[in-house]
């Protein structure tokens, strides 16, 4: 009888030119002119869900809708399990320096380039194949099985924030799969633990009431533009700390074994000057590169302007100046309590000769972290090392996926991140690609994952 391995393997090519349609779907949730692409990515998804055996529909929201799919055919005390991902997409265009049209995708040299590619249509296609696979083989699955798939995670994932606090029964499952991190070579498959959260500010001081000639006014005007990098060199000390008091109060430092898990995915000097253009590390000195850029919160300026940008000189004294500030938080760090904080440091450095104010541009998002140790997690090995061929390393992620803590708060759900792609795919950015042996290894490793899983509750 054929193994879901050997079904998946012998499919492989038809999964890769399935997985091109989808791709050539331009779902960009950043832009409304493309908000039938969103539909349309919703409705492929959906039938494709029916078509290989699972209950589907498409759920309508304020902006573009969400995939919801299940198979509920395992036995009564089975696990359940939830799959997580994002169909919609970044921006992209040929002259930003693509190689070929981003939503045409094409394969050279064992990769498929598009966009979404890895992030994250490839990813989740991965899920989807490896259900298939099991029950083209099988007949049924190891465990119960949801989809949740979304349109606005490029965007704010505001709708499905709402939709996760409504319909917790729905969703009900015993561990939550997501497939959106990466690792940084192909041999060696990482399991990301923890993702930080975010809170993000907008900054903004005034000084005169309008643009003055710098020539009669400058010496008895504060120029905002200086009073704002002033106020921007006092939220960091010179050792890289974050400046503004009890931001570290809440933090959940790193555990002695956590620093050993984290110091088995080394990552130098050398490589973080390859993979970033810089020439030094900066931040805090008690702890390594991997640690500051994932295990510790951080403030980050994003932008900053001012003043006349055109061509040749305007000699002026601009009247505002503004900055776009974000905050990355760790396990126990709450964002609202963070908002808080900064507003009241804000005023405390804001000089009597300035008016400044700050503005929380949203909510934000939690940190999450689960333990390594959890039964889920010893299963997402096993997977690991039967689909990959070899155990994962432990990471720490710098970024956010902001419905995560949701799922781990408001559903109660242990998180496993089994990323499939490369730190090198350039999401994002031009010429995104997606190995297509570790589209292939994904799907191997999430079949494992789900018989692996499957064992854990019996």
């Amino acid at each position: 009888m054929t193994t879901p391995f050997e079904f998946a393997e012998h499919n492989a090519k038809r999964f890769q030119t399935e997985l091109h349609d989808l791709l050539r779907i331009k779902s960009i949730s950043t832009d409304t002119n493309y908000a039938p692409d969103c539909q349309r990515a919703a409705e492929w998804l959906a039938d494709h869900f029916q078509a290989i055996g699972l209950k589907a529909e498409v759920i309508p929201t304020s902006r573009h809708p969400l995939v919801y799919a299940e198979w509920t055919g395992a036995d009564a005390d089975a696990t359940t399990v939830l799959v997580y991902g994002h169909y919609d997409v970044q921006p992209a265009s040929q002259d930003e320096g693509w190689d070929s049209d981003p939503f045409e995708p094409v394969e050279h040299d064992g990769k498929i380039y598009a966009r979404g590619s890895t992030d994250d249509k490839g990813q989740v296609f991965a899920h989807i194949k490896a259900v298939e696979s099991l029950l083209q083989t099988e007949g049924k699955l190891p465990v119960n099985i949801k989809f949740l798939i979304e349109g606005e995670e490029e965007s704010g994932s505001e709708n499905i924030i709402k939709f996760v606090a409504e319909h917790a029964d729905k969703l009900r499952a015993e561990v939550c799969v997501i497939s959106d991190t990466s690792m940084s070579s192909k041999e060696q498959p990482v399991i990301v633990y923890a993702l930080r959260g975010i809170v993000a500010f907008e900054l903004h001081v005034y000084g005169p009431a309008h643009d003055l000639h710098s020539g009669m006014y400058g010496g008895s005007i504060h120029n905002p533009a200086q009073a704002l990098a002033e106020m921007i060199a006092a939220l960091h000390a010179e050792d890289g700390k974050v400046s503004i008091p009890g931001f570290y109060d809440d933090v959940r430092e790193i555990s002695a074994q956590e620093r050993e898990a984290i110091a088995k995915s080394p990552y130098d000097n050398v490589q973080w000057a390859a993979d970033t253009g810089a020439t030094l590390p900066w931040g805090e000195p008690d702890y390594s590169i991997r640690e500051r850029m994932g295990a510790r919160p951080t403030l980050e300026i994003n932008g900053m302007a001012s003043g006349y940008w055109g061509n040749g000189l305007k000699a002026i004294i601009p009247s505002h100046a503004w900055a776009k500030i974000t905050c990355r938080l760790v396990a126990d760090q709450k964002p609202d309590r963070i908002a808080e904080l900064f507003t009241k440091y804000i005023t405390d450095i804001t000089p009597p000769t300035v008016r400044s104010e700050l503005k929380v541009l949203s909510s934000g998002t939690s940190a999450t972290q689960v333990n390594i140790e959890a039964p889920v997690m010893q299963a997402a090995i096993r997977a690991y090392v039967r689909g990959w061929g070899a155990e994962p390393l432990f990471r720490r992620e710098g970024g956010s996926i902001p419905i995560v803590s949701d799922f781990q708060t408001k559903l109660g759900l242990p998180i496993v991140m089994m990323g499939f792609g490369l730190n090198s795919d350039n999401l994002h950015g031009p010429n995104e690609h997606f190995h297509i042996d570790m589209l292939h290894k994904g799907i191997k490793t999430s079949i494992a994952f789900l018989q692996e899983i499957a064992r854990v509750s019996s």
